[in-house]
């Protein structure tokens, strides 16, 4: 009951014009990014950012869930019509929903896509308003050896899941840990990595790393390999669904959920996961095996439920526990970070009417967002015409002004240009960019309290495993870094075997 009338006072606060249109233009935008192929909801915040240091806080991360919500919307769309995900988690819907879009059935894999997608997205935010509390009660009793561990988990898990490989993500993650390094030791106070840099000594704004890392690399690799244009597939009839595709998509709608939801809640979740398991069951349960690879809409349902809810559950660890599990959730913490705010056990506590107002503004944007995609399903659509050489250009002025509102100095322009360089190396070395954010952010704060805990002890490294929930999380860690090893073994000795 408690919860509930939090709840209700987040919404008289959310409901107000103002968080109204801020949410409104949130959805708005995420939505088209996620329907543009290559423009995520990860890249837009992170350009927004400087742009809105003049907000209220609420307004501002009423704006982003708005963007992050939206994106999970739009990616659809051109998955559907273009066979073109907008977004990662968006690549199962095109398999079966390019293809009833070849047959003509655009409207009904628009239409089941964009109701799925509400149906989760309310669902996990109704699991996200009861349980985020409760973890967040649980996590007060964590003390720095505990946090020590879990970020060695979150740091071991998002390396794994962001990146093709282990060693790639975790030289990601490195690569962000040493930029987090930079600037003057708290503790010491002598200066780290500046190479007599003046402008260095205050270390490297998170923003301008955000931006050069996620939006400047972008657009050097579109620059590199070329722009192109692609043909939208003609879209019969107003999205919306018959009798029979209802009856199809309502149980692969709530499967998806409920596989969505738990997964995007752990830290080593993501909506990818979910979405591969989602389209496995639909194919696995239909009553209809023969449509599947030629037009099943179950298996447009199920994964765009999968891909809802696990965006919900990822805002779980984000706001309990302060750890990003999706390139766009440690953008979102960037945002966080910029007003003041850490978010963990605490924030519910200390900004208790802040967090209500933007769970709440949640329940609107997914209305918000229901409206906007089923009516204006043919303007996105003609978001795809606009040439890539155009978008990219917008990228490159945003990021470049974002830059120089965030530091102000000819300094972090070059930075920004470095950094955005380093981005481009790494997209084409097959390095994933989002581990790098996380290791920015995480690094710094898994310093101060692997110091914290080694002070406590008076330097016995043996705190570290004084728990049985830090036990716990080691092993996590061990686990993670073994098996990635050990399965490739596992599958040559099962070949051997079978030949043999």
């Amino acid at each position: 009951m408690e919860q509930l009338g939090l709840l209700l006072e987040g919404f008289a606060s959310a409901l107000t014009p103002g968080h109204l249109l801020w949410a409104l233009v949130g959805v708005t935008i995420g939505t088209a990014v996620g329907v543009l192929p290559g423009i995520g909801p990860a890249l837009t915040v992170a350009l927004l950012l400087p742009i809105t240091f003049r907000l209220e806080p609420s307004s501002a991360l009423i704006l982003f869930a708005g963007i992050y919500y939206g994106g999970m919307y739009g990616g659809s769309t051109t998955s559907i019509l273009l066979n073109t995900p907008g977004e990662s988690a968006s690549m199962i819907s095109a398999l079966e929903g390019n293809k009833m879009a070849r047959a003509g059935r655009a409207a009904a894999a628009l239409a089941t896509a964009a109701l799925g997608s509400f149906v989760a997205g309310t669902i996990g935010t109704i699991a996200l308003t009861f349980l985020a509390p409760v973890v967040a009660d649980f996590a007060t009793g964590f003390g720095p050896p505990e946090y020590v561990a879990l970020m060695a988990v979150a740091f071991v898990t998002v390396s794994a899941l962001l990146g093709p490989n282990l060693l790639k993500g975790l030289a990601s993650l490195l690569v962000g840990v040493t930029i987090g390094l930079i600037g003057i030791d708290a503790q010491t106070g002598q200066p780290r990595l500046t190479y007599g840099v003046d402008a260095l000594l205050d270390g490297i704004d998170v923003v301008i790393v955000v931006v050069a890392l996620f939006a400047l690399s972008e657009a050097f690799g579109h620059l590199l390999t070329g722009t192109g244009h692609a043909t939208v597939q003609p879209l019969r009839g107003p999205a919306v669904l018959s009798r029979a595709d209802f009856r199809r998509s309502w149980p692969a709608w709530l499967r998806g959920t409920a596989l969505g939801f738990p997964i995007g809640s752990l830290p080593a979740g993501g909506a990818e996961v979910p979405t591969f398991l989602s389209y496995a069951a639909e194919k696995k349960l239909t009553k209809h095996p023969e449509e599947f690879g030629h037009g099943a809409i179950e298996g447009v349902a199920g994964p765009e439920s999968a891909n809802n809810a696990a965006a919900a559950g990822v805002l779980v660890p984000l706001l309990t526990i302060g750890l990003p599990t999706s390139a766009t959730a440690a953008v979102i913490l960037t945002a966080f970070q910029s007003y003041g705010l850490q978010p963990g056990p605490q924030l519910f506590t200390e900004s208790g009417p802040l967090v209500w107002t933007l769970i709440a503004s949640l329940y609107v944007g997914n209305v918000m967002l229901l409206v906007l995609n089923l009516p204006l399903v043919r303007v996105w659509a003609r978001l795809l015409e606009i040439p890539a050489y155009g978008i990219y250009a917008g990228v490159l002025v945003f990021a470049t002004l974002g830059a120089f509102a965030a530091g102000g100095t000819t300094v972090d322009l070059l930075v920004l240009c470095g950094l955005g360089l380093l981005g481009l190396l790494m997209r084409t070395a097959a390095v994933p960019v989002a581990p790098a954010v996380v290791g920015l952010i995480l690094g710094p704060l898994a310093e101060q309290q692997l110091r914290r805990a080694l002070t406590l002890s008076e330097g016995d490294p043996a705190i570290l495993v004084s728990s049985p929930i830090t036990v716990f999380l080691w092993v996590v860690v061990v686990l993670s870094l073994l098996i990635p090893l050990l399965l490739p073994v596992a599958k040559r000795r099962r070949r051997a075997l079978t030949r043999a």
